[in-house]
């Protein structure tokens, strides 16, 4: 059962009590992430969420890190195109610890000079990290492709320049405009009382800055035409994603695209997957993706390939994709393709932290938390014949983009 508080200064709290565990899991949710970089400062959000461990007006960095390990727990954080989540998992018994330590970091980061300047060369190692892996730094040019000189097609955690330019004033002035009551989202699971942690959370964050400033959402993406990249690098394999935009979190149509993502390439029973690697052996890892956005997503398809088969392999891809628009799938697909989504959705909630993300997002996104017999409920209603006439609309070869990085020899 999940009780929501909302506190005088717009702070939202939920809560999810599990009575059959000796944890909770408790996530201060920030409505912020790399979308809202301003012009210039790109990897701002995801720097700030680096930067605030590194010392605050009550505790120093070591401090920090050793709060919530002393004890067993853990504290960490991960930012992303739309949102900052603080996070930490601990037993039951130091559920006020673990707010405390969240709230102060939310609330009072002094970002010390010193500290800043070593930060940037972490966070430049770790942009190197993702450049150096091919499957990252490819989806990194897909969608800087498909939004095309917007925040949210550049990647989280920023660039060189631009994190190497960041100063403490610039991390000051976002978290003042942006870390404020109305964005934030307090999200628990776990073997807790809503009372007990409604009581702590007005404690730790009573310093709060109120403000009734009205936060400016980044404007609906626009997306780019069909477009084809071919990038070069001492690589052996190629690697390809055919992709285009999609619909947003809110589309009616959310639960139908979900299923025919299962269908076409999640997991190894998908039809990609089956067609590609099981009966050709023509790559290792072949599988779709979907990213949905407070207003608008993306689609595509990822693999490793030797450069050779990538022609052969876009035709066999686009087979697959007239498959599902000329005759409906079967009821026994469609029937497995409910089965796997079902069973995620409850293996999830075998784990308090993805119980207290799942409230957390869905408080950001919906305003409330949606049951997951609503989910199971909107999933059983799709027909075949629903993703056939989804499928004949969206799955349109001409429309796709597709980027590829293959070896610098060939």
């Amino acid at each position: 059962m999940v009780k929501k508080t909302t506190l005088p200064s717009g702070v939202r709290i939920l809560s999810e009590s599990i009575s059959t565990v000796r944890s909770i899991a408790v996530g201060i949710w920030v409505n912020s992430g790399s979308r809202d970089d301003p012009e210039g400062k790109s990897g701002i959000s995801h720097f700030v969420e680096h930067a605030v461990f590194k010392g605050t007006k009550k505790r120093r960095m070591h401090q920090i890190a050793n709060r919530m390990e002393s004890v067993g727990g853990y504290l960490n954080a991960f930012t992303s195109k739309e949102h900052t989540c603080y996070f930490t998992r601990a037993l039951d018994s130091y559920l006020d610890r673990g707010v405390d330590s969240l709230c102060d970091l939310v609330v009072s980061p002094i970002f010390p000079e010193r500290e800043i300047e070593k930060e940037k060369s972490v966070v430049l190692e770790e942009i190197k990290m993702y450049d150096d892996a091919p499957e990252e730094y490819i989806i990194d040019q897909f969608e800087s492709m498909i939004y095309p000189s917007q925040s949210i097609g550049r990647p989280i955690v920023g660039y060189p320049d631009s994190v190497s330019h960041l100063r403490r004033e610039d991390l000051l002035d976002y978290v003042s405009t942006q870390y404020i009551p109305s964005q934030i989202v307090v999200a628990a699971s776990g073997n807790l009382r809503h009372e007990k942690l409604v009581k702590s959370v007005s404690k730790a964050l009573k310093d709060l800055r109120t403000t009734s400033a009205h936060i400016s959402k980044q404007i609906k993406p626009t997306f780019s035409d069909s477009t084809e990249i071919i990038l070069r690098r001492p690589i052996q394999q190629a690697h390809l994603i055919l992709g285009r935009d999609a619909i947003s979190i809110h589309s009616k149509d959310r639960p139908i695209i979900q299923l025919m993502n299962i269908i076409l390439g999640g997991g190894s029973s998908s039809r990609l997957n089956q067609k590609i690697r099981e009966r050709y052996g023509f790559c290792y890892h072949i599988g779709s993706f979907l990213n949905l956005y407070s207003d608008c997503g993306d689609f595509g398809i990822y693999l490793g390939i030797d450069h050779t088969k990538i022609n052969h392999v876009l035709r066999l891809i686009f087979r697959e994709f007239d498959r599902l628009v000329q005759r409906p799938v079967s009821s026994q697909a469609l029937s497995r393709a409910k089965g796997q989504a079902r069973g995620a959705l409850a293996l999830g909630l075998e784990s308090m932290s993805n119980r207290m993300t799942r409230l957390g997002k869905e408080e950001i996104y919906f305003g409330n938390v949606i049951s997951v017999d609503e989910i199971i409920e909107e999933l059983e209603s799709v027909t075949p014949e629903d993703i056939q006439l989804f499928a004949s609309q969206f799955l349109v070869p001409d429309v796709f983009s597709r980027v590829m990085l293959v070896p610098a020899s060939t």
